[in-house]
């Protein structure tokens, strides 16, 4: 493990779990990358300090107030304000009124913005097509403009991104975050133009995206966090909108570095299988490659705050024979440059593999490798049970449903046990033996599926 801290700057390390002995003509290499972050300068309630960043259309934005210290984060909040936002009308005052905690949570210095979305985007906050900079006068203006929030109209959530990429891009900011709400299924734009704006948007801004109430489409809503590598969840009570909005907004005022990438290098002869995010959720990243130079590839990671992320890498190595070793691979935490150019490296580890005859070394399964492959493969079970329950097929829904339970039970994963729960009926958990309850609220079976990528860290 090695870390390439700037004093002052939020440190990064990289610590690899493996197990690197192989038998004799063994190919495939699996570790375990885990990433922290900590320190950096941004406190509590206060700026990142430094001047004021230009901005791409200094015209559009408002003049700065005295004593203003502009950040190096902008966020942009979307709500839906579709028809069916006004049923029940609550569900329409408790966006409101999450939207307003969400401002107060903005940290001073931060640019921010609020977007409707109906069938189209209108900007509701500042309103002259850039963002504000938080500070008192403006977090009431802007729970003042929230008054103009009123449900009617259609959903096409694409165009709600679109204009939050150019608001966040107007604010010249590093860090730049999206807040989505939505309550209904994207009806009114193709799935073709919601794709379009995904791919658009894909590296230019993280999204958190929530679904209240019963009506949405969960696999629409985690596909949109998913891309924009962000989190997804459920409110099943429009209730608890305020408590979840200020959640995500102090997570959002936490990331202070932006546009990280696992890049990994491998030697001649070896190639990466897949990479995945196992902590704290499941996120398949192989399909994210970006080529950086001979041998090597960038995958995404996003914004990152004081925090720890599990990432699994699995490399296909040349077979070699008894007492060989070599370098599988490197995998190095970089920060890329806005401009496409100098890149910093952040941290880095070595991925090693060695050929032995020594049976208990090859045979060993390091824990942390084996702990999130079942992650994995509990994300998936849960998945595919319920596209079987859904379809009628009551056998091999309890049989993959049954599968979770046990990958839970064994894992110490308990949040997911108890979502699983509400679904079946357990008897026997270290088994695997189920019953599909006759009856499941539909909020239930949604929190389960939504929820179903979450993993737990391996017991130290």
């Amino acid at each position: 493990m090695a870390n390439f801290a700037k004093p002052g700057a939020p440190r990064f390390s990289a610590d690899i779990y493996q197990n690197e002995f192989l038998p004799e003509g063994a190919r495939e290499v699996n570790a375990i990358v885990t990433v922290t972050s900590s320190g950096g300068g941004t406190a509590e309630g206060g700026t990142s300090g430094g001047p004021p960043l230009p901005t791409t259309e200094p015209s559009d934005l408002p003049p700065p107030r005295a004593g203003d210290a502009r950040s190096d984060t902008a966020v942009v909040i979307m709500v839906d304000c579709s028809g069916s936002m006004d049923y029940p009308p609550t569900k329409m005052r408790n966006a409101r009124e999450a939207t307003a905690a969400a401002i107060d949570t903005v940290r001073d210095g931060v640019s921010f913005a609020v977007v409707a979305g109906t069938h189209k985007a209108t900007e509701i906050y500042p309103g002259n097509g850039g963002t504000a900079v938080a500070d008192v006068h403006t977090r009431a203006e802007a729970r003042e403009a929230l008054r103009r929030l009123e449900a009617g109209g259609g959903t096409a959530i694409g165009t709600w991104l679109r204009l939050a990429d150019r608001l966040l891009s107007s604010a010249g900011a590093a860090v730049r975050h999206g807040i989505l709400l939505t309550d209904g299924r994207n009806e009114h734009e193709e799935p073709e133009q919601l794709s379009a704006a995904l791919e658009a948007c894909a590296g230019r801004f993280t999204c958190d995206a929530r679904g209240v109430g019963t009506d949405w489409e969960v696999k629409e809503v985690t596909r949109i966090a998913s891309a924009l590598l962000g989190s997804a969840d459920i409110v099943a009570d429009p209730d608890g909108l305020s408590a979840d909005f200020t959640r995500m907004m102090e997570n959002a005022m936490g990331k202070e570095v932006a546009d990280v990438v696992l890049r990994l290098w491998t030697p001649r002869g070896a190639e990466i299988k897949f990479v995945k995010q196992v902590a704290p959720t499941v996120e398949d990243l192989t399909g994210r490659r970006t080529e950086a130079g001979p041998r090597a590839g960038d995958y995404p990671t996003g914004s990152w705050g004081a925090e720890s992320r599990d990432y699994h890498v699995c490399v296909e190595v040349p077979a070699a024979e008894v007492g060989q070793e070599m370098l599988a691979g490197r995998a190095s935490l970089v920060l890329s440059d806005p401009d496409g150019g100098i890149r910093e490296t952040l941290a880095q580890g070595l991925i090693r593999a060695v050929w032995t005859d020594d049976m208990i070394a090859t045979t060993s399964i390091n824990a942390q490798v084996a702990h999130y492959t079942g992650q994995a493969e509990l994300a998936q079970a849960i998945q595919q049970g319920l596209e079987l329950r859904k379809a009628g097929d009551e056998g091999g829904a309890t049989a993959k449903l049954g599968r979770a339970v046990q990958l839970a039970s064994a894992s110490g994963n308990a949040d997911t046990a108890k979502l699983l729960s509400k679904v079946v009926d357990v008897v026997d958990a270290a088994t695997g033996t189920v019953r599909l309850k006759a009856k499941v609220a539909d909020a239930d079976e949604m929190t389960l599926e939504t929820r179903s990528t979450k993993t737990v860290r391996v017991k130290k």
